[in-house]
């Protein structure tokens, strides 16, 4: 039975792997200017993008740089 179960558990991580290979990759300078680009494309429409002075979470020296 618990060569079953082995077997089992490695088919289920060969599947994993070879999804994992199968994703395409981009550079991380490239992630980031295309996120940095949405982020100014779509500030005014996401709330979560958007910028307050108000926010309580920002800390004084985060303001001090505006």
């Amino acid at each position: 039975m618990s060569s079953n179960s082995n077997l089992s558990s490695m088919q289920r991580l060969v599947e994993q792997l070879k999804l994992e290979a199968s994703v395409e990759r981009i550079k991380v300078s490239q992630a980031a200017a295309e996120l940095q680009q949405y982020c100014m494309q779509n500030a005014c429409k996401d709330a979560l993008l958007m910028f307050s002075v108000h926010d309580p979470c920002l800390q004084q020296e985060t303001l001090k740089d505006l």
